[in-house]
């Protein structure tokens, strides 16, 4: 996906999506029709009612840009690259393993940093930035209402991670990734006044609720092509039979793969410089 927008990091003008707008216009509509015609109501209020149907269907889905600009691939200038993202660490048992495993690949990867876990292991986050990774923002909590939350309590939550993550590495993130993926038409505004873009994946292995690690692999690996954005988590990862994280055997045959390709990988913000 080509980004029109100024670049992240930069606060920007929030342009409401068509599906907003839409919605928007629906609403003054109806309005407009219950004080034209009060025997209207039924319409008015199911045209309302679609209206918020229709925008919820966009928050549940995490790759849709119905709701505002979403990063799913790599932009068309990344060439013959892949991004690896990393979610709901760190974790001190497993994100150091990951780690290791990155460096004898010598691959790059985006990790997407819980802020409360940070402030819990500030080593860990700094070790990710020292190794050559990017440390990005997946909001303070995490907490599973999150898309339920107004314009000002997810501006909290959110630049809440900012500070903490910024405070930690000494650079503010650029990229936001919503707990699950799921949002509302409240998150676009705020990330645009913060500079961050958002940032889902082109496919993601399940790796936090299937135990097998090569069916995990063949998720990501299906379709497998340049760039692409991968999901895994080194947080809440399964486990496979022998208790191992399945995140390591995953990721060992994807980077194996990219490497026979011939497909480097890159951080996000590299992809976008």
């Amino acid at each position: 996906m080509s980004s029109p927008l100024a670049p992240p990091g930069q606060p920007r003008r929030w342009r409401p999506a068509p599906l907003v707008g839409g919605a928007a216009t629906v609403h003054a509509g109806a309005l407009a029709a219950l004080l034209a015609a009060p025997a209207s109501w039924p319409w008015a209020a199911g045209g309302v009612v679609a209206s918020h149907l229709a925008l919820t269907a966009a928050g549940l889905w995490p790759r849709s840009a119905l709701l505002g600009h979403n990063w799913t691939t790599l932009p068309d200038t990344a060439g013959a690259c892949v991004a690896i993202t990393i979610d709901d660490g760190p974790s001190p048992e497993v994100t150091p393993r990951v780690l290791d495993l990155l460096d004898r690949h010598q691959a790059r990867a985006t990790f997407f940093c819980i802020g409360e876990r940070a402030r819990e292991h500030p080593g860990i986050v700094r070790e990710i930035v020292a190794r050559g990774h990017a440390v990005e923002n997946h909001s303070q909590r995490h907490r599973h209402h999150f898309s339920l939350l107004g314009p000002r309590a997810m501006r909290r939550e959110i630049e809440a991670a900012q500070d903490t993550l910024g405070d930690i590495t000494g650079t503010r993130p650029l990229f936001f990734r919503a707990p699950a993926g799921l949002r509302n038409p409240f998150l676009e505004p705020v990330l645009c006044g913060l500079g961050l873009h958002l940032a889902s994946w082109t496919r993601r292995g399940f790796d936090t609720r299937t135990g097998d690690a090569a069916l995990v692999a063949r998720r990501l690996l299906d379709g497998f092509a340049p760039r692409d954005i991968l999901l895994l988590h080194d947080g809440h990862t399964a486990r496979d039979a022998s208790g191992a994280p399945v995140i390591l055997a995953a990721l060992d045959t994807v980077l194996h793969a990219a490497g026979a390709r011939s497909l480097a990988t890159v951080t996000l913000r590299e992809a976008i410089a």
